[in-house]
């Protein structure tokens, strides 16, 4: 499963009542289609990933190499298999908030990208595309319960469910959602809501399912508002279109473009 918006959003998107959900698995197959065409279309990806890159430099003695992807957080960097400080090196735009498409040695740096250009540049960050990193990870007001949560488990006990998050949004755990537990992303497949049970795709998005400790946070990702935005226009109009799509949604990609200019 990947989608950029859930379940939830869909649903008070179409106006749809609590008790109305017949077309539940249509509207998360919908959602799941608009948001892989989303990020076809634009070449983008609009949930974080953790990932390695190997990039091959242009030239020898550069300073600077263009990202083949938008990069929210560099986490190690190593040349022809030499790890690198990270002083050494900054991201342009300098802007924790808007991803990197430029990785540039810093004055006086001791360290450089190779004099020739036969090593390869390994990066290992997290990539992805946001206008509000700092903010894209919100706490949900639960943590892990009990003793904590194994590696197979792929069911995890909360107090409330269907309760509201630290900034009083509800529910807090919603279909679709992407959840973080230390440095592992999780999906949400299914809730139920009277045992209190989140059931979850374990290690995604690049991510390797880990044992957590009892009382480790648990933070749920929004994405970025004007692009959840849109993947439920696309959906709602893949329910309409009797025709092509993209002749149907030429404003809306228009206005995508112009939001991850």
């Amino acid at each position: 499963m990947y989608t950029i918006a859930t379940l939830d959003d869909m649903r008070r998107h179409l106006n749809l009542s609590a008790n109305d959900t017949a077309e539940d698995d249509d509207l998360l197959q919908r959602l799941q289609t608009a948001s892989q065409l989303i990020e076809s279309l634009t070449q983008r990806r609009y949930c974080p990933r953790l990932k390695t890159r190997d990039i091959p430099l242009d030239r020898a003695g550069q300073r600077e190499l263009i990202l083949p992807d938008d990069l929210l957080e560099l986490r190690a960097l190593s040349i022809g298999g030499v790890v690198q400080n990270l002083a050494d090196y900054r991201l342009l735009p300098d802007d924790r908030d808007a991803p990197a498409s430029v990785l540039q040695v810093v004055e006086n740096a001791t360290a450089g990208f190779a004099d020739d250009y036969a090593s390869n540049v390994s990066i290992e960050g997290v990539w992805g595309w946001h206008d509000r990193w700092s903010e894209a990870w919100r706490a949900s007001g639960e943590a892990l319960r009990g003793a904590g949560l194994d590696a197979r488990a792929d069911a995890i006990a909360v107090n409330d469910a269907a309760g509201s998050d630290q900034d009083g949004r509800g529910p807090r755990f919603q279909v679709g959602q992407l959840l973080r537990i230390d440095d592992e992303y999780l999906r949400v497949t299914a809730i139920d809501n009277e045992n209190n049970r989140l059931f979850v795709l374990r290690g995604v998005q690049g991510t390797a399912a880990a044992a957590h400790r009892p009382g480790a946070s648990i933070d749920a990702y929004t994405p970025a508002l004007a692009i959840r935005d849109l993947t439920l226009r696309f959906a709602e109009l893949m329910s309409k279109s009797a025709g092509p799509l993209a002749s149907e949604s030429t404003p809306l990609l228009e206005r995508m473009r112009r939001v991850t200019a």
